[in-house]
């Protein structure tokens, strides 16, 4: 019994390190304000406030900011809702 335990767990970490993380990125734009962007991070991507803010000025700043890190399904949901709220973002 202890081997076939073994290989299951062997077979589980495996299937772990199989799964591709993603980014979803939030590009400038000159239409949304500080406060949406802001409110949507929170609501969307479960950022807190400053986490949100941190972010909304990078987008800013540099044009762009990865604001959220997991696997495609996940990310593509919040994307929608992003997109659809008028944010300008994609899954890389």
């Amino acid at each position: 019994m202890i081997m076939h335990e073994t290989i299951k767990e062997e077979v589980v970490e495996l299937k772990e390190q199989i799964v591709k993380e993603h980014v979803l990125v939030l590009f400038d734009d000159n239409v949304n304000t500080f406060d949406h962007v802001i409110d949507l991070l929170v609501k969307v991507c479960d950022h807190d406030e400053i986490q949100a803010e941190q972010c909304a000025t990078l987008v800013h700043c540099t044009g762009k900011c990865s604001v959220k890190k997991g696997v495609f399904k996940d990310l593509q949901l919040m994307a929608e809702i992003l997109g659809d709220s008028g944010l300008t973002v994609e899954i890389n």
